[in-house]
């Protein structure tokens, strides 16, 4: 892996790789956290601008660039960061290089466009909502982290939405997107030299530095919450604050989570849940890491009638796992299934630059997270850490409780 740095204060990470496809693109620390109260859904907003106008390009031209090649093009907001990025044949990657820099220096956000995309976003919205499945996420955060930004949902509300303007758009970029805040990644087969050449070639702009910081959010206050909602099925949320981005303990909960309620169908709460007792068709847990802090939520659909017994069984599995250590057996075979599991997502080259990205975009390294030192991280672990973790996030006292029915 080779890291270097522009004179503008813009960070490179380059990962080589054999492979016929180069991803590349940036990665900038801005996000729906970093939007006024009147600006929510900007972040996300500017990302859709991003493509409907440069100095140099109306919105074909920029559709077309890479597609006409064969290449792709992507961007999506989270609450932290913005990625906008691409996947080409090689022997296109400078082509990428310039368009990619085209968008995010050079984007004008005409104002009929502006009008257009407004009620595609809205639209996107509205989908939303009629899927309380995913929804319920975004409801569960906001009462995680509440009185915070990060607790906003990305797609924003309507009534900020409609008061954007070009001039808004272009201060939002101005004051989030610095340059000390932006990184340029790159994987595939492409000589170090080259990468930086192109990257001084076109990230030609002067150095800025981000003249605000971001808010902690407050403690969490455990709460359970019941909300009506017109659905056949009830959705149920449970959950509390968990570890941020490179916190020493993130491989262990990684771990644990995945022992509770990964992707596999022989996690705790699937087997307990559906396979043995048929009461649910989708159960799972899953981590949200931020760069100060993070969420662990278990999520679960099922009849009204069964929502009482699912949380009883999900309380027994959380109970289970802060109470009595795994045996030797147990840890073993969670060691070697996420071991699996690890050297399976490593091939997947767009996912893992983009991680590799995240991390350095906070925190100016790899963490064992995204490194193949992961493995070795997993087998150091105990039973007795793990059990350790579980009582102190798993505590039925200080869960966070939402539910559609």
């Amino acid at each position: 892996m080779n890291i270097h740095t522009l004179n503008n204060g813009i960070r490179l990470v380059h990962l080589p790789d054999v492979s016929p496809v180069v991803y590349c693109g940036f990665a900038i620390n801005a996000g729906t956290r970093d939007e006024y109260v009147h600006e929510h859904g900007m972040a996300h907003f500017v990302e859709h601008m991003l493509f409907k106008g440069t100095e140099k390009r109306k919105s074909r031209h920029i559709i077309n660039c890479l597609e006409s090649v064969g290449g792709e093009l992507d961007a999506y907001t989270t609450k932290e960061e913005t990625f906008i990025y691409a996947g080409v044949p090689t022997s296109f990657t400078e082509r990428a290089i310039e368009l990619l820099s085209d968008l995010v220096f050079h984007s004008v956000f005409p104002a009929k466009e502006l009008s257009c995309e407004l009620e595609v976003v809205l639209d996107e919205i509205q989908s939303y909502k009629d899927a309380p499945s995913e929804l319920i996420y975004d409801d569960y955060e906001d009462i995680l982290f509440a009185n915070s930004s990060v607790g906003r949902n990305i797609l924003g509300q309507e009534s900020c939405l409609r008061q954007f303007t070009p001039a808004m758009l272009s201060d939002f970029v101005r004051r989030c997107y610095t340059t000390d805040q932006i990184l340029f990644f790159a994987t595939g087969e492409i000589p170090e030299t080259k990468l930086i050449r192109w990257a001084e070639k076109y990230f030609q702009c002067p150095a800025t530095r981000r003249s605000f910081t971001r808010e902690t959010p407050p403690p969490v206050v455990p709460q359970i919450v019941l909300r009506e909602k017109e659905t056949f099925q009830t959705h149920c949320m449970l959950g509390n604050r968990a570890y941020p981005l490179g916190h020493e303990k993130r491989a262990a909960l990684i771990l644990l989570n995945n022992i509770l309620g990964g992707p596999c169908m022989g996690s705790r709460l699937n087997l307990s849940i559906r396979e043995k007792n048929g009461l649910a068709y989708t159960i799972d847990s899953s981590l949200s890491p931020y760069s100060d802090t993070g969420a662990w939520h278990i999520y679960f659909g099922c009849d009204n009638k069964n929502r009482r017994r699912c949380l009883e069984l999900v309380h027994r599995e959380l109970c289970q796992l802060a109470a009595h250590p795994l045996s030797e057996r147990q840890l073993a075979t969670a060691k070697r299934q996420f071991a699996g599991q690890f050297l399976i997502a490593a091939q997947n080259r767009e996912n893992r630059i983009l991680t590799v990205a995240r991390s350095f975009l906070h925190l100016n390294r790899c963490t064992e997270m995204e490194t193949k030192m992961l493995p070795e991280r997993i087998a150091c672990i105990t039973a007795e850490e793990l059990r350790q973790i579980a009582e102190t996030i798993f505590r039925k006292e200080d869960l966070i409780q939402l539910t559609y029915h």
